[in-house]
């Protein structure tokens, strides 16, 4: 009899997506296929898959014992997310070569489902770093006698969502700070930096509008600059290990002495990066906004403000409401920006309140007797006359405009 052969052992997800990537979250059930195709007969003692998902840590370092001695010290740790094994085919015994309750499959291709759960607690989203990674796939094995198992291992993508769509997401960040340059005895005017951005959470493909004053009150030519920096943290044996990156960065017009730039909203587009990791014990993918000013000859001023790079990108309603109040709040006297639009005028007093409506508010109401009697009659009074008067007209002139001040102190005059 001549014994069939394997030809190929390959598995398929049942892909949630349009985009036929396998991709889940915590609590989603990930299904798929085992595929078998052989030429001739074959008996098989068991096909089994194994489901894992894991973090794992490792890097090495060199120590010095003595002058003459010097050994390597290694650290890894491992957090396990889950373990899953299922049988498709046969049973759990494999590990001898006798006859029995062997299955024959015969010539062609052959399909067995799986199926399980990912945990409802939160897992660590996957990941790649110089010294640590997040991984999860699934692994079919293949076992016959006499012969040595056919394995095949495939990943499958794991998101852990962070929604920007969150109030400490949404919050404005903002920073000030300013550097005197001195070279011996002689002291130059400072170099000041003020930065803000919208919010704190941003998704990959998006722009952050970066909102700045640099000014430039020394004697030198300085630069502003701004980058993205994704920082790698691991953790093992009470050790850490940090990786900075740089992820995209930005430069400024050269400011020489006495020179102010203002960024009214310069924008800085965020890569493909993988989303922040805040939830793992042993890894952290964390990202941060520098906006700083290269100075020749001297340390950087600089300033960081944290990111956090999410899965669920900004709603529509959340979008107006972010930028409404950004747009406020981007009127500093810090910054001295004025507002991107004009507003709009309110609605006129009639269109709200009809006449009808007026007048019946104006009746006495029985409810406010005890009021009444509580306040003096002068202040009763007042109130009761100007409760319902309509508002002054709208004008997009101010009649009692403020006069600007500046109490910034000027660059000295060189």
């Amino acid at each position: 009899m001549v014994l069939g052969k394997v030809k190929s052992l390959t598995i398929s997800f049942d892909c949630l997506n349009d985009s036929n990537v396998p991709v889940y979250s915590s609590g989603d059930t990930v299904s798929g296929r085992v595929s078998l195709e052989v030429t001739g007969e074959i008996r098989v003692k068991s096909l089994k898959i194994h489901a894992r998902g894991h973090a794992k840590v490792r890097w090495t370092e060199s120590r010095n014992a003595g002058s003459n001695t010097a050994y390597t010290q290694n650290y890894t740790e491992e957090v396990e997310y889950f373990n899953h094994k299922d049988i498709l085919i046969g049973h759990e015994r494999d590990d001898d070569n006798s006859e029995e309750g062997l299955h024959t499959i015969h010539s062609g291709r052959h399909e067995y489902a799986f199926s399980f759960e990912l945990p409802q607690t939160p897992l660590a989203t996957s990941f790649e770093g110089r010294h640590g990674s997040v991984r999860y796939w699934v692994k079919a094995e293949l076992h016959r006698p006499w012969f040595l198992p056919v394995k095949l291992k495939k990943e499958f993508t794991v998101f852990e969502h962070i929604d920007i769509n969150t109030p400490s997401l949404l919050s404005p960040q903002a920073g000030t700070k300013e550097k005197t340059l001195c070279c011996w005895f002689c002291t130059s005017g400072p170099i000041s930096l003020s930065a803000k951005i919208e919010r704190k959470g941003y998704t990959p493909g998006e722009s952050i509008q970066i909102f700045a004053e640099i000014e430039n009150c020394s004697s030198r030519v300085v630069v502003p600059k701004a980058a993205i920096y994704q920082t790698q943290a691991f953790y093992a044996k009470g050790k850490m290990k940090e990786v900075k990156q740089l992820v995209a960065n930005l430069r400024g017009e050269s400011l020489s002495s006495g020179k102010t730039e203002t960024w009214n909203g310069k924008q800085l587009k965020i890569p493909p990066v993988s989303p922040s990791i805040l939830d793992c014990s042993i890894i952290r993918v964390e990202y941060s906004l520098m906006v700083y000013v290269d100075i020749p000859g001297a340390m950087d001023l600089f300033l960081n403000l944290p990111l956090v790079i999410g899965t669920i990108p900004l709603h529509p309603f959340g979008s107006r409401t972010s930028s409404v109040s950004s747009q406020c709040s981007m009127n500093m006297n810090w910054l001295g920006l004025t507002l991107p639009e004009r507003p709009e005028a309110p609605p006129s007093y009639a269109e709200v309140v009809t006449e009808e409506q007026r007048q019946s508010s104006l009746a006495p109401l029985g409810a406010c007797d005890d009021f009444e009697r509580a306040l003096p009659g002068p202040l009763f009074a007042y109130i009761q006359e100007f409760r319902f008067l309509p508002p002054p007209l709208y004008s997009e002139i101010d009649p009692n405009p403020d006069q600007p001040t500046d109490d910034r102190p000027s660059c000295p005059s060189r």
